[in-house]
């Protein structure tokens, strides 16, 4: 940072644990001093939201600098935003730093017009005339105001700083000339940056579409573009190689009884029935729709109550599938354990007649047609969506010769591989942009570089009008 931008020419002490030197001319001051108002907040209570009228702006709209009124927490009536009012309305160019919760912290400037409401997890400031409210926003992003927030704040069930703790806290403000070209040169910059991130984020997508694109192609088509096709009568699965066998999955299941099997029913593995270590693992749908299983957080069950309910087991290499709630239908094989399993009540079990399949292509073409919504059909729609095994029974396959679909899934293994590693060096760049964004803002608001003969190229939009 320091070796493109210049420092300037003289500092003082700043006497505040949060900041050390500071530019000579530059105040110290607490945050109150440069607000016009006391910080504020929404109401504590809980409106009554609609379909439709006053946009109602919690914690989750606030991200990134700005108010994302996508994500607002819903409407409210012109009568409660009457009432709500008397406390607050919103203004052009205020600043909410959400002060509860998980993103305690996180802040935003108001850049509409648009009448609105706010709620308590917001707190309001508003910048007296003489100081910019873009400096502002962009100093409350600073790693030394972030930690003092983060030192400063409290726990109860979630963690929290109130209101007259967060304008006690100390800020440095340079003069407002120089507040407004800071402020412009961190628009500019960080605005590049953000182009960055996003082409990046936009990569990440393409790259993630394509793997599967190739999986899908590999599972339904093999790996030979000459091969002969065929229709296989099947929407889902279109024209597939010749010499494939279109069957349904029960046909590919495992010839003993316990191929095919759900979780206990009700009563059979409640919270009562889980002890501490004990002899068997409890396999949940979270592992289905993640791929992720961590044994020292799975729950357990005694022997004498598996005996019950041993109809559930589940072993290496079976696939887990998703039976219930929004993801039903996606799926993991099962990796090797040191104890037995049983799926829960919202997973099924699913073991593969390995003389005849392989259990990754099944995996794979299991993922394709869930994608392909090969699985809504049928599914029983209560209070959530939920699959059940007859009709998973009947779900159209596909049978390839095993070496082919082990060939196929070789191929598939390889383009992971490679499509993964693009998306995590694109995952890396995104997070060095991050890093030096937020370190080129912490260095501009607490005057370790000097950007004040900084110029907006031509044609280029000087953004931050305070």
């Amino acid at each position: 940072m320091a070796g493109r931008y210049k420092a300037y020419p003289k500092y003082m002490t700043a006497d505040s644990k949060w900041l050390d030197a500071i530019p000579a001319h530059w105040k110290v001051t607490a945050l109150k001093h440069v607000l016009s108002t006391p910080i504020t907040d929404g109401p504590h209570s809980t409106p009554i939201f609609q379909d439709e009228g006053i946009p109602f702006v919690s914690a989750e709209a606030v991200s990134g600098g700005y108010i994302n009124f996508d994500k607002i927490r819903g409407y409210i009536s012109e009568e409660d935003d009457t009432l709500f009012s008397q406390k607050y309305r919103p203004q052009l160019h205020d600043v909410y730093m959400i002060k509860s919760g998980a993103t305690t912290g996180i802040s935003a400037i108001v850049e509409t017009n648009r009448r609105f409401n706010i709620w308590s997890p917001l707190a309001v400031m508003r910048c007296k005339k003489s100081y910019n409210p873009y400096f502002l926003l962009n100093y409350l992003r600073s790693d030394s105001f972030q930690k003092s927030v983060q030192l400063s704040w409290t726990f109860g069930t979630q963690q929290n700083i109130g209101m007259n703790t967060l304008e006690n806290l100390t800020v440095c403000f340079p003069p407002f000339e120089e507040q407004q070209k800071i402020a412009n040169f961190l628009d500019h910059e960080t605005a590049k940056i953000d182009t960055l991130i996003a082409k990046q984020e936009k990569l990440i997508e393409l790259l993630k579409e394509k793997r599967q694109a190739v999986i899908s192609h590999a599972v339904t088509k093999g790996l030979n573009p000459d091969a002969p096709m065929k229709d296989s009568g099947v929407e889902w699965l279109g024209e597939v190689p010749e010499h494939w066998v279109v069957c349904c999955l029960k046909h590919i299941k495992g010839e003993d009884k316990g191929s095919f099997v759900d979780g206990p029913f009700g009563s059979n593995l409640k919270s009562e029935h889980f002890v501490d270590n004990g002899d068997v693992y409890v396999i949940e749908s979270n592992f289905a729709t993640t791929g992720l299983l961590d044994t020292t957080k799975l729950k357990t069950i005694s022997t004498e109550h598996f005996e019950t309910i041993s109809r559930s087991e589940t072993t290496e290499g079976a696939i887990i599938i998703a039976k219930i709630g929004a993801r039903y239908g996606m799926n993991s094989v099962m990796p090797a354990l040191d104890k037995k399993a049983v799926v829960s009540g919202n997973s099924l079990s699913l073991k593969i007649n390995d003389k005849a399949m392989d259990v990754q292509y099944c995996h794979h073409l299991l993922t394709h047609l869930k994608q392909e919504g090969a699985m809504d059909d049928g599914v029983n729609v209560t209070a959530q969506p939920a699959l059940s095994l007859g009709q998973l029974n009947n779900l159209p396959f596909l049978r390839p010769s095993k070496e082919e679909q082990q060939a196929i899934v070789n191929f598939v293994q390889q383009q992971e591989k490679s499509l993964s590693s693009l998306i995590l060096n694109a995952e890396k760049m995104i997070e060095l942009s991050r890093e030096r964004k937020t370190a080129l803002i912490s260095a501009a608001v607490t005057g370790k570089i000097d950007v004040r003969h900084f110029v907006v190229e031509q044609g280029q939009p000087q953004g931050a009008q305070g």
